[in-house]
């Protein structure tokens, strides 16, 4: 392994644009065992689940209604 390398001629990943960024949520107890039990049943990660859920309202446009709002 060389001690230095030369990336003055390195070009940037094209690929990066669509790649995920991590962030932080504060998501309620509830909301995560739903989704939690959910992906169990379907095999796979929870947060994988909830990023595919949000990438549906997203992309359809999703709007909450004042009534969902309501917390029980």
């Amino acid at each position: 392994m060389r001690t230095e390398y030369d990336f003055s001629k390195s070009i940037k990943n094209p690929y990066t644009k669509g790649l995920k960024q991590q962030v932080t949520l504060s998501l309620e107890v509830e909301a995560i065992e739903f989704f939690a039990q959910l992906a169990k049943e379907l095999d796979m990660p929870y947060q994988n689940l909830i990023n595919l859920y949000l990438l549906d309202c997203a992309r359809t446009n999703r709007q909450l209604s004042p009534e969902s709002l309501v917390r029980v």
